[in-house]
This record gives C-alpha cells, sequence and structure tokens, in this order.
C-alpha cells in the first residue's frame, strides 16, 4: 500500500479479520486508494489530545488545493450559517467541525483519477447523496452528532472502490450489473471474498489510523435497520438505502417500496422527509461540483414524494388484498382440517364420539387423574335385546334407534363429559371428576327418559327400550389404567344382563 502507515488501528475494531489473501492482496495493491502526506499529517495532529484548531490548520494549508476546497464547502449554502464569509482554513474548520474535515480530507485524497470508470463514479455518487441524506436525518434527531454521521456516510462504501483497485476484474463483473440491489452486491462480494466492503472498508479506514469509532460505524453501515439501535446508526443505516431510491431508474416505486420496508420497524420521532429530499436535491449540486464528480439525476421531491405515496397506497391495497385471499385461504384449510379432525373423532351414525376418541380421552384423564389424586367414572350401556329388534324390524329401523339414543345421550351429558359409541349398540360415557353414586344418579335420568321416550314408531305403534348399565369408579379398585376400568364397567353392565337386564350395577359396590 502507498502512503505512510501512522497508526494502524485494526486490532481495536469489534469486526472479524479480514481473510488473510485478502489482506496481502490489499497490502500489495499499488493502485489501493491512499492518504497523501498531508492527509497523515492531519491524522497524527488527531492523536495529540491537546491539539487545536490552528495545529489542524496549519497541517491543511500545506496543500493550497486542499485549502481552498475546505474554504468552499465551509462558504456554500451547506455550511453557511452567517452572512461573513470564511476566508482562512481555520475559519473554514470551524464551521466545518473535524468530523466533516477529516471527511473532505479523505475524499479529495482517496480518488486521484475522478474522470474515469463509471463504477468509481457510481460509488462516489451513491456516498455522496449517502452522506447527504444522512446529515440531513441527523440533524432532525441527533443534530450534535451530525458531522459524524455525515463523515461515516460518506465513507461507508470506500471498500468498493479498494476492490475495484486490487481486483479490478472480480469487482467489474460483480458492480456491471445495476439491476442489484445494494444488498445483493455485499451478498455477491461475500461469496467471492469472504466477506463485504463495509468490513474491507473498515479495516482499510482503520489502518490509516482513522478513529476507532468511525472505522467501527462503516463496518456497520449496511447492517439491519431495526428500532433497538442508537439515533446516529439509525441515520447512517438509512442512508443507503435512501440514496439507492434517489438514485434508481424509478425513484418513485423505489421510494414507495422502501416506505412500505421501513413502516414496521422505523420507530423514531417525526421525519419529515420533504425536507430530507429537499435538502439532498438543494445541495447535491454543491458537492458533487467540490468533488468533482458527474451530478446524479435531479429530482421534483414533493412530485416524487405525491407518487411514491400514491403508489404505496396502491401497493398497499393490492398487499392487503393478497394477504385477504391467503388468509382467507388458511381460514379455509383449517376450517375444513378442523371438520377433519372432528369427523375424525365421531361416529358417523348417532353423532357422538367414536370409539379410538373415547379411548384416547379416557387415557388422558386416568393420568390425570392418578397425578393429581382426582377421581373419575365410566358408565357402559348395552341396549337390551337389540339383535332381536334389528330381526324384527329390521336393521334400518335399529339404526334409527341407535341414532336417536345417541341423542339422548347427547341431550344428558353435563360439559365437560364425553358419551361415545364403543361398538355396535355398546355406549361408554366419561365423567371427569365423578363418583360412583354420582354416576349412578346419571344413570337413572337415562333409564327414566328411555321409558318416558320411544326410539321408534313401528306401524304406528312407539317403540320403547331399555337398557343395561355397568358403572366403575377409579376409587372403587387398584386400576392400573383406563382399559381395566372399561372393563370393570362392562363386567358390572354383563351382572345385569344375566339377571334380567334393564337396570344398574356398581362395580364394587
Amino acid at each position: 500500500m502507498t502512503g505512510i502507515m501512522i497508526s494502524d488501528n485494526t486490532h481495536h475494531l469489534a469486526i472479524p479479520a479480514l481473510p488473510g489473501f485478502l489482506q496481502r492482496d490489499l497490502a500489495e495493491c499499488t493502485r489501493l486508494p491512499s492518504l497523501p502526506t498531508v492527509a497523515i499529517r492531519i491524522l497524527e495532529v488527531a492523536g495529540y489530545p491537546d491539539a487545536t484548531l490552528n495545529d489542524y490548520a496549519h497541517a491543511i494549508e500545506q496543500d493550497p488545493a486542499l485549502t481552498l476546497r475546505l474554504i468552499s464547502l465551509a462558504n456554500s449554502a451547506f455550511y453557511a450559517r452567517h452572512h461573513t464569509e470564511a476566508h482562512t482554513c481555520r475559519e473554514a474548520m470551524s464551521r466545518l467541525g473535524l468530523d466533516a474535515t477529516l471527511a473532505v480530507v479523505l475524499s479529495f485524497s482517496l480518488w486521484r483519477d475522478r474522470q474515469s470508470e463509471d463504477q468509481i463514479q457510481r460509488v462516489w455518487g451513491r456516498s455522496i447523496v449517502s452522506a447527504l441524506a444522512a446529515r440531513s436525518l441527523a440533524e432532525q434527531l441527533c443534530p450534535e452528532q451530525a458531522n459524524f454521521v455525515f463523515t461515516a456516510a460518506l465513507l461507508q462504501d470506500i471498500g468498493m472502490l479498494a476492490l475495484l483497485a486490487a481486483y479490478p476484474q472480480d469487482a467489474q463483473d460483480l458492480y456491471t450489473n445495476t439491476s442489484f440491489s445494494h444488498a445483493q452486491l455485499s451478498r455477491n462480494e461475500r461469496k467471492r471474498f469472504g466477506c463485504d466492503h463495509t468490513s474491507i472498508g473498515s479495516w482499510l479506514a482503520a489502518k490509516w489510523g482513522v478513529p476507532v469509532s468511525l472505522a467501527q460505524a462503516i463496518s456497520t453501515s449496511h447492517d439491519e435497520i431495526g428500532t433497538q439501535q442508537e439515533t446516529p446508526l439509525l441515520c447512517l443505516r438509512l442512508s443507503g438505502p435512501i440514496a439507492d431510491t434517489w438514485l434508481s431508474a424509478n425513484p418513485s416505486q423505489s421510494l414507495a417500496t422502501l416506505l412500505r420496508q421501513l413502516g414496521p420497524v422505523v420507530t423514531t420521532p417525526a421525519i419529515s422527509l420533504s425536507d430530507l429530499l429537499n435538502n439532498v436535491q438543494s445541495q447535491l449540486p454543491l458537492l458533487t461540483h467540490l468533488f468533482e464528480l458527474t451530478v446524479p439525476s435531479s429530482h421534483d421531491t414533493e412530485g416524487l414524494i405525491i407518487r411514491a405515496q400514491q403508489l404505496l397506497f396502491q401497493q398497499t391495497l393490492s398487499l392487503n388484498a393478497r394477504l385477504n385471499a391467503q388468509q382467507q385461504e388458511l381460514d379455509d384449510l383449517q376450517q375444513r382440517q378442523t371438520e377433519l379432525e372432528e369427523r375424525s373423532r365421531r361416529d358417523p351414525l348417532t353423532g357422538l364420539a367414536n370409539r379410538a376418541w373415547l379411548e384416547e380421552q379416557l387415557h388422558k384423564w386416568f393420568e390425570y387423574c392418578q397425578a393429581y389424586d382426582r377421581t373419575m367414572s365410566v358408565v357402559f350401556i348395552d341396549l337390551d335385546h337389540f339383535k332381536k329388534l334389528n330381526d324384527r324390524f329390521g336393521h334400518q329401523t335399529g339404526d334409527r334407534v341407535l341414532e336417536r339414543f345417541g341423542h339422548v345421550l347427547g341431550s344428558l351429558v353435563r360439559e365437560g363429559d364425553l358419551a361415545g359409541r364403543y361398538g355396535g349398540e355398546e355406549f361408554l360415557i366419561i365423567l371427569p371428576d365423578e363418583s360412583a353414586k354420582g354416576a349412578q344418579r346419571f344413570a337413572k335420568r337415562i333409564s327414566k327418559r328411555l321409558a318416558e321416550t320411544p326410539m321408534e314408531t313401528f306401524d304406528g305403534k312407539p317403540l320403547f327400550i331399555s337398557v343395561s348399565i355397568g358403572i366403575a369408579c377409579l376409587s372403587d379398585g387398584a386400576f392400573s389404567n383406563g382399559r381395566e376400568l372399561i372393563d370393570a364397567a362392562d363386567q358390572s353392565m354383563y351382572f345385569i344382563k344375566r339377571n334380567g337386564r334393564g337396570g344398574i350395577s356398581l362395580y364394587g359396590h
């Protein structure tokens, strides 16, 4: 690298070290942007804690061209705060501040052939617009940091110049496609070089002896924009996307897209977008003239904002329509899924739970009761003489009897209970937190209802049925699992079957 290294600050950077081959190639590149003697002297002065403006001015005045440019910049509309003009380097520095002075020194020093290469023109054009946007944001949100933010934004893409110098062909291949977003360029750099230009720019700046805070800001200048970050960094990270919007082929569309993307994440105090864009518009010709750049596109800022807002409104409507359609599809899918799940748990004839769902729920309740010392009862029901009913009246009548009995059970169970068809003419009811006596009272209500309500009419005559009911309570036996509880209720039910049917039996009583 050409130039004298006065202070290597790279070991202070909180970024991963550059790949070894990259450090070596950058160090050996004779075309790499470098600092002339005057810039090095200024950085030497910056190393003294008691340095004065006179010390800086004396170092800068060794370069008459740089001195004239500093005075011109201080007297421009961008920095002028008084009716009087600055005539000396010291007066110019007093207006600019040290951060902006350093930016001017570095910018004038780092591009020796300003009329060459469109790529370099684009890099510096973006840097200038970024710096203006960053400073305008900072003046609204953190005015005391405006100079620092301006400097960091101006130098955030210096790594691209380094890559163009050290790897001209590779960098040209990466940067020629202007359809790539800046984020895509960074991703492509990481694939090719193992890091992107912000890391390279930060390393290069620290290598020159630039203050670590400035070098660190360069390294994070392209990080994700979020709400939990310091305001100066937010201004810096917003500046690049704003510059990309300004320089895009369709700025209204780009601005609308940027506003939509930033809406959910940027929660700063109110920013005047109109003031920001007007500041960029008014100051851009002055800065590009001082930096000997081709002036980037100018815009009707008010018209740009109006068109962007119209597009944003249209995009929002379109997006909402798509989101609503997608949400409706999701709701429909969820509804179908719920219906399928519900159907998979139900007996199609009676509408009650099927055997698989009964056994699954019984298993869960059994474990719950065991873990928390609770009780539960199961009621096992068998329709009496159902085979004879089918043989005499037909299976269609038998199905209607089962269906209507299912409705009876469904109307009698409480919320939290679960009634289901266990198989054929057998039914099972799970009664959480119910004792055997409570389950018996429930069973009596079933029998009473059946005695009062015919399940079918045949040849104009009501058809009544009776049931045999067995009950088992978790508290009345040393049951190991839900299956044993069902077996106990089933045994109690068969006791009624063997003793004339139409009754209720409690296991263990």
